[in-house]
């Protein structure tokens, strides 16, 4: 039998369910390739052996004794540092929690372990999820496993790196601008960023509460469906999570044959200068493979989508302003030993705890917020908000889903964009607009450059369309077996 790195999530279900492995087996060997591999790609901050091959020891009695066995019992899975674990560490990427232990679990990370999923490690990404590239982290960047020197794109790199390395077969990122789908097309894997309060954010380390929202990367369309399904649904601890009903998504994938009638929306005016030529042509002949499953491609206009960057950095950071202000030095554990008074300990600590791009996302939220500036930013990007939003309403008049370019590039050099900080917002283009609407939208491997760096599309379908989204994605990902490539470590 081959190893388990060389199945999907789905496949290793069919094989735990049929007794031809064990939980145990799985998780010992993708423990032993975090092991082999971490060192190198710096995709794990923390890895919990013991409570995992407990975790799988149960998982496998539920198994043998068909106790309510579910899509994820006994699969390994791992979750970015910035969802919180029940004594488990949860640094979010910063030197001001490296000492912090969650004393309760936050709702996704419980919906997996009632499920029955291994929860193996805690991923490494941007400080506070903050950054495109994953070199934001107080531990280190992490590497891109088809490109070493590479970003693996962030914030959500350490879990897009894992998956695409076969560290695990799932990992949880979440996503304020982009941050599942950008890290998914640079490292070649499948990732979702659902509908706004459809996965919920309870005990989920805050960066943007009006934007963040949980979601699954995974090797395929199918598994990142099985995730999604498991995860999604109302919770009373997060206000903001919508009561919409909960609908079974992967099982109907098998059932897509092609997409006759579908109407996809393209939007040429986002094909402009500033797209690598490696990324126009890759979405276009996405494109011409969309029409030959039978979608009707429809030219749709969305005109305030370039307005979509200026905006989200004056959102954005104005929620991150008032969310991080938590950390003073008092209540968590990063405290100045240069403190001589509570003035100084706020001031010493803060300066000292967070990272320089945290400081400049602080830094620019509260002048944003202040007084005699409110109404010029703030209150102006809000507006822009609602007329983002009304331009993918008005689109959805005519088509069911639309296609976009996952980013702008394919993946560069660690340290390539750091000098100018507006190069690498420029990264999330193409992603912040979907948060900013609180609409899914979905990346999907479509292509490779010469030298093995993936490419992605974007998804993005109506408010609580993902059924739709996985269709869409499942029936080109069959058609083109991206998806079977794998890195060479």
């Amino acid at each position: 039998m081959p190893p388990p790195k060389d199945w999907t999530l789905s496949e290793l279900r069919e094989l735990l369910d049929k007794g031809s492995i064990s939980s145990v087996e799985i998780t010992q060997h993708y423990l032993q390739r975090i092991e082999k591999y971490n060192s190198n790609l710096n995709t794990f901050i923390s890895v919990i052996r013991d409570q995992a091959l407990i975790l799988a020891e149960l998982a496998d009695k539920r198994i043998a004794n068909k106790d309510n066995v579910l899509p994820l019992t006994g699969i390994p899975i791992a979750l970015k540092d910035n969802i919180l674990m029940k004594d488990v560490g949860a640094t979010a990427g910063s030197k001001f929690l490296k000492d912090f232990v969650s004393p309760y679990h936050s709702t996704v990370a419980k919906k997996l372990l009632d499920a029955g999923a291994v929860i193996v490690g805690k991923t490494n990404c941007d400080e506070f999820a903050m950054g495109s590239s994953n070199e934001n982290s107080a531990f280190g960047p992490v590497h891109n496993p088809w490109k070493h020197g590479f970003a693996p794109g962030g914030s959500s790199g350490g879990s897009a790196a894992s998956v695409a390395a076969r560290l695990v077969p799932a990992a949880l990122g979440t996503d304020t601008g982009g941050s599942i789908r950008q890290p998914a097309a640079f490292c070649g894997v499948v990732g979702l960023k659902p509908t706004y309060g459809r996965v919920s954010r309870y005990g989920i380390i805050a960066f943007a509460s009006s934007l963040d929202q949980v979601g699954p990367l995974t090797r395929t369309v199918k598994d990142n469906a099985m995730v999604y399904d498991s995860l999604c649904g109302h919770d009373p601890m997060d206000s903001t999570s919508s009561k919409h009903p909960n609908e079974i998504t992967y099982k109907a994938l098998d059932s897509v044959r092609d997409l006759k009638g579908l109407k996809i929306g393209f939007a040429r005016e986002l094909l402009t200068e500033r797209i690598d030529p490696l990324i126009r042509d890759n979405v276009l002949a996405s494109i011409e493979i969309y029409a030959k499953l039978g979608a009707v491609i429809t030219d749709v206009s969305l005109p305030h989508l370039d307005y979509g960057i200026a905006c989200y950095y004056v959102l954005a950071p104005a929620e991150a302003s008032a969310n991080l202000a938590r950390y003073d030095g008092i209540r968590f554990t990063a405290r100045s030993p240069r403190s001589m008074n509570v003035e100084d300990t706020y001031a010493k600590s803060r300066s000292e705890g967070f990272g320089p791009e945290v400081k400049r996302r602080i830094l620019l939220g509260t002048f944003v917020l202040s007084t005699g500036y409110y109404d010029t930013f703030y209150l102006k990007a809000q507006k822009v908000r609602s007329l983002i939003r009304q331009d993918f309403m008005n689109a959805f008049q005519n088509v069911d889903v639309i296609l976009t370019p996952t980013t702008p590039s394919p993946a560069f050099p660690l340290g390539s964009k750091n000098e100018n900080p507006l190069d690498m917002y420029l990264s999330d283009a193409f992603t912040v607009p979907v948060p900013i609407a609180g609409l899914p939208g979905i990346s999907i491997p479509s292509g490779f450059t010469n030298d093995s760096r993936p490419m992605g599309i974007q998804l993005i379908g109506k408010p609580f369309a993902e059924k739709t989204l996985f269709e869409t994605a499942y029936s080109f990902e069959q058609e083109t077996l991206f998806h079977e490539r794998v890195p060479t470590l």
